[in-house]
């Protein structure tokens, strides 16, 4: 009996089934959100008390808000504004409500100020932390009260990179930064580096930059599976056991479960051959390391939490967390129970974990990067003759690792470029003609897709290809270039330092038969 609206410049797999779909200008979800905001807070419909929890910055909240009413916004949003307003109020009257910003709306050049307001837009209306809405999970093993206890309740700008000066987020610097700070002189330079089950040298920004930064590493080890574009680079690479090999059991997204349960997986087959699990690798490298360092009542503190780790193993601790946890179940339960255990409906939860502090609706650090977008409503959205690129992924492919796989590289190449009709014809382009991708960071080469499912103005190639800089034979014969070549790493989000890999301003230019492109 719901209503599934979708805000996305793709009409995706979501999109098609869902009840209606509005093609966005790629960047401006923060726009789009506040003029939302603007419609309730005109219409007096806001009810942030419906959360049950204190709350301040309501009124500095509506203040921000007013300024970016829909008829402002209309036009750079590329949504009507009456279609704006009807989003807000439907929003703010429905007996439930939740927005979702997920991954496109967070990697713009407004994504950390998106990623608030969805949240905002739920507290305003009401709809956080309540059935209906917007609700947390209450996980077997609660990592983020855990971590809450131990003092651990994140962190913003409490130092920053070297070169350009981004924010750290909760103990992490931004992958955008990586390559300039190998590349930089002096004491605090990147020297050595570890990687575990990534690809940033495909999945970063401005990868061929990065791909060149690693070769300059005095030290650098990858866990890993495969040899692939960025693990070539490494002096060590260790691999540990993968799928069927390992228990499993889910930190991390039984604390956004849409229900409360808990299933643990045992491994079906043994190791092979010199792999380890991961904890194994990872505890080992951070003992030699702590032994190797100066000691200090810190340094002894880490060695003896490692040292306990080895110690116990992983099941033991997994084990001791869920006997803790708000259920008190235990690593026998679960294994008694293949398919699972289930502790029930999400219940509201906000006011444990806020220990009496309040919502605040108006981060001052939030309210004062809102200021940026006036700039981004005064330029022009593009310049002549540019396209605003966005990402996208198969249902076949997860990020670049699948690519290997025979099975599930079959079939058409998938990795093409999607150009609107009203886009391809000025150009003179059709499906399966050739153009050269151009931005200000790098160019590719692409085949089009000549389609309606991307919006006007924007184009789409899918992440995770391009594998000419790997040794793996079936990833590198399949067709497709590297979107992050033309990925900018000096555009991030101002607020977060996360990199901008949606919204690239791009031109089209189109290769005769025959033709090649120093991009190729």
């Amino acid at each position: 009996g719901g209503k599934i609206v979708v805000v996305d410049p793709r009409r995706t797999e979501t999109a098609k089934v869902a009840d209606a779909h509005h093609f966005i200008v790629p960047g401006t979800d923060a726009l789009l959100l506040l003029a939302m905001l603007e419609t309730i807070f005109a219409e007096g419909l806001a009810r942030p008390e419906r959360m049950g929890v204190p709350f301040v910055g309501l009124a500095e909240r509506e203040r921000t808000a007013r300024r970016y009413p829909a008829e402002r916004v209309a036009d750079a949003v590329g949504i009507p504004a009456d279609t704006i307003r009807e989003l807000g109020r439907a929003h703010a009257t429905a007996s439930g409500a939740a927005c979702y910003a997920r991954f496109g709306a967070c990697t713009q050049e407004h994504g950390g100020l998106a990623a608030w307001l969805a949240l905002a837009l739920d507290a305003v209306t009401g709809n956080l932390d309540r059935p209906g809405g917007k609700m947390l999970a209450t996980p077997a093993v609660d990592v983020a009260k855990l971590a809450s206890r131990l003092g651990m309740r994140g962190s913003y700008a409490r130092f920053r990179t070297k070169v350009r000066g981004l924010p750290e987020f909760g103990g992490e610097l931004p992958v955008a930064a990586l390559a300039e700070e190998i590349e930089s002189e002096g004491r605090t330079k990147i020297r050595a580096l570890v990687t575990m089950a990534g690809n940033p040298v495909s999945s970063a920004p401005n990868g061929p930059r990065l791909g060149k930064a690693l070769e300059t590493l005095d030290f650098m080890v990858s866990v890993d599976l495969y040899r692939n574009e960025t693990t070539r680079h490494a002096h060590i690479l260790l691999p540990p056991t993968f799928g069927l090999e390992r228990d499993h059991y889910d930190l991390v997204l039984y604390a956004f479960a849409v229900r409360n349960v808990a299933r643990y997986a045992e491994a079906l087959f043994a190791p092979r051959g010199d792999t380890r699990h991961d904890f194994d690798i990872l505890t080992d490298l951070a003992g030699r390391v702590l032994s190797r360092r100066k000691p200090t009542m810190k340094g002894l503190a880490a060695r003896a939490v490692v040292g306990s780790a080895r110690a116990m193993g992983s099941r033991r601790i997994l084990d001791l967390l869920l006997r803790t946890g708000p259920y008190g179940t235990s690593l026998e339960a679960l294994r008694a129970e293949p398919h699972g255990v289930d502790f029930g409906a999400l219940e509201p939860r906000l006011a444990e974990l806020l220990e009496g502090r309040p919502v605040d609706l108006a981060p001052k650090p939030l309210v004062e990067g809102t200021s940026r977008l006036d700039a981004q409503l005064e330029r022009s959205t593009r310049r002549e003759g540019e396209l605003l690129l966005v990402g996208r992924r198969g249902l076949r492919s997860n990020n670049s690792w699948m690519h290997n796989v025979p099975r599930l590289t079959r079939g058409a190449p998938v990795c093409t470029l999607l150009v609107h009709p009203d886009d391809a014809a000025p150009r003179g382009l059709g499906s399966g003609d050739r153009v050269k991708v151009r931005s200000r960071a790098g160019e590719l080469v692409a085949t089009v897709t000549v389609s309606d499912e991307i919006g006007k103005g924007s184009v789409s190639l899918p992440h995770g290809y391009g594998h000419s800089g790997t040794e793996l034979r079936v990833a590198r014969a399949l067709e497709g270039a590297n979107v992050n070549d033309v990925t900018d790493e000096t555009r991030v989000d101002t607020l977060s330092g996360t990199a901008v890999l949606n919204g690239v301003p791009v031109t089209l230019t189109k290769l005769a038969v025959g033709e090649s492109s120093a991009a190729e």
